[in-house]
């Protein structure tokens, strides 16, 4: 990205993303051999008058070296001062950007065991963090640039590869129009419609159907919410946490889920690539899967813990999103699930539940959210998708239909 690009780009995240006001820290996790996005992050944060820029810098090649020569035992002690690190930031009131631009095959070659043996452990020991994330307790906005190795397996015939990555990603983010901080603005409000036209609906259930096979009714908890690309932190205070976002999203009732779904497009998880899989649901519960391509991998999800045979989130995405025209596979979660309409396994979002960050685990539990260390999203998202709402009175009403929103 030209260095202008670069600093709009900076500006629309920290202003609608994350939202930092005046003498707020900044957070930013960053692929190492981008430092010129880091520089110019910084640049506009502190010009927003940011009290200080903390940087990560996240280097995939040592990482692998790791997995392909410590013990798992090893990697998988998690220090008390990184998870010190990670408590801070919400003790204090950061804002946190994380840069999303992960190689799809690193650990292609690393046994699955090892790496889920690790995640599992990192995953517990950042727990209180991760609650605090899901509950907005920070403000946090996900993001992505284009790196080489990432852009190499979406366009992998390509000389221009990394060109071609930076053109989509400028694209998806509306940073090719005149003013992408006001095409934001009128996209969340745009998504916000949605919301609230569901939100008066509150149907009780939702029903699945497409060709591939997917026949799904999802149940939704009680009190659920649905909620857009605007979201609020506790202290009051508007950010975007994913950016693209073009979804509307809320919590599955953790024991209404039955059927089946099939998948849509791939699921790049942990450095590993699942396709053409399938999952069974009983009364919440996944009873039954299956994969063409990566299913110890699938299999590995699931029995993270108890809550990861359970449905986290349910998101509708039309096809007809920026993303979606793109006609392009991003092995990349962030921008895929914003092409399609997708589902999450494991943990629910306290905020899609009235009063959520204010409840406790038992409490969201017996409406119905799901609880987890996880949550990974996969899409479901089809040409021909069918998605009708149904009231408690048992009334139905269309909500997709080929693919798209009706209302």
């Amino acid at each position: 990205m030209t260095e202008q690009t670069l600093l709009n780009y900076a500006q629309l995240v920290l202003k609608i993303g994350v939202n930092l006001q005046k003498e707020q820290g900044l957070y930013l996790a960053c692929p190492i051999e981008k430092k010129e996005v880091a520089y110019a992050f910084s640049k506009v944060a502190y010009s927003l008058g940011a009290s200080i820029v903390k940087i990560r810098w996240d280097d995939e090649a040592t990482e692998k070296l790791d997995y392909e020569f410590a013990k798992t035992s090893t990697l998988a002690e998690v220090p008390k001062w990184f998870v010190d690190s990670k408590n801070y930031l919400v003790e204090k009131g950061f804002c946190y950007v994380a840069i999303a631009s992960e190689n799809p095959s690193l650990l292609k070659d690393i046994p699955q065991d090892k790496i889920s043996t690790v995640l599992r452990a990192r995953s517990k020991a950042l727990k209180k963090y991760s609650d605090a994330v899901m509950k907005n307790k920070i403000r946090w906005c996900v993001v992505s640039v284009p790196t080489l190795e990432w852009a190499k397996q979406v366009y992998p015939n390509q000389v221009n590869a990394e060109e071609l990555l930076e053109d989509a990603i400028i694209k998806s983010m509306r940073l090719d129009t005149l003013y992408p901080t006001t095409a934001w603005e009128e996209h969340i409000t745009n998504l916000e419609k949605r919301a609230n036209f569901l939100n008066k609906k509150n149907f009780e259930y939702l029903r699945f159907k497409s060709k591939n096979g997917t026949d799904l009714t999802v149940g939704l908890a009680e009190n659920h919410v649905w909620l857009s690309a605007k979201e609020k932190a506790l202290d009051g205070i508007n950010f975007v946490a994913n950016m693209p976002t073009e979804e509307v999203f809320t919590s599955p009732h953790k024991f209404k889920v039955n059927g089946v779904v099939k998948s849509s497009l791939p699921l790049a998880e942990n450095g590993k690539i699942i396709e053409d899989f399938s999952l069974t649901f009983k009364n919440g519960k996944i009873v039954d899967f299956d994969a063409e391509k990566g299913y110890k991998t699938l299999k590995n999800i699931i029995e993270t813990d108890k809550g990861t045979y359970y449905l986290g989130e349910v998101a509708l995405i039309g096809k007809s999103s920026p993303i979606a025209k793109l006609n392009t596979l991003f092995y990349n979660t962030l921008f895929d699930e914003n092409a399609s309409c997708h589902l999450a396994l494991g943990k629910a979002y306290p905020t899609t539940i009235k009063n959520g960050e204010n409840l406790s685990k038992k409490e969201l539990s017996l409406l119905g959210a799901n609880d987890s260390v996880e949550h990974v999203d996969f899409m479901i998202g089809t040409d021909d998708l069918e998605v009708f709402g149904i009231e408690k009175n048992g009334k139905e009403t269309a909500v997709f239909i080929n693919g798209d929103w009706v209302i």
